[in-house]
């Protein structure tokens, strides 16, 4: 079963390059989905277990759904926030969910998710990493501490 979270989040920054554009200066839209990888990368990293301690244990996490929405064109020199956040965690899978925006102004450039399955060296579907779950699961706790405590509670 899927558990919904909400509480697990990272905010990174990213300033667009030459490469990142088309011959009008505009981002090519398939580098958003690198920026989600970025994002998640981030998130990971956040929570002390980089991607490439999860590989070390044998495990990766190929993307088996992906949706993104452009509301509107980053360009050029821009700096762009990509926000991530974990949005559920189930036994063999886990979702994301992404917004970008420039940082200049705040506008929302796209939103977007992704979802993941958890698969071992032979490619077979497998659990989460106890050691991955753990840390999500402490993250959103501590997270929800937090926030009581902000609203008073």
């Amino acid at each position: 079963m899927t558990k919904p979270f909400g509480s697990v989040k990272n905010v990174t920054s990213y300033r667009v390059i030459y490469g990142d554009t088309d011959q009008m200066g505009v981002v090519y839209y398939a580098n958003y989905l690198r920026w989600f990888e970025s994002g998640r990368s981030e998130l990971l990293r956040q929570i002390g277990l980089p991607y490439g301690k999860i590989e070390e244990q044998g495990f990766h996490f190929p993307v088996t759904e992906v949706s993104c929405h452009y509301a509107q064109s980053a360009h050029y020199d821009e700096v762009v926030m990509i926000e991530t956040e974990l949005s559920s965690l189930g036994g063999a899978t886990l979702a994301f969910n992404y917004r970008v925006s420039r940082e200049s102004d705040g506008i929302l450039l796209a939103t977007g998710s992704t979802r993941h399955a958890c698969i071992d060296q032979t490619g077979r579907v497998s659990r989460i990493p106890k050691a991955l779950a753990y840390a999500l699961k402490v993250r959103d706790q501590s997270s929800e501490v937090r926030d009581r405590r902000a609203d008073g509670k």
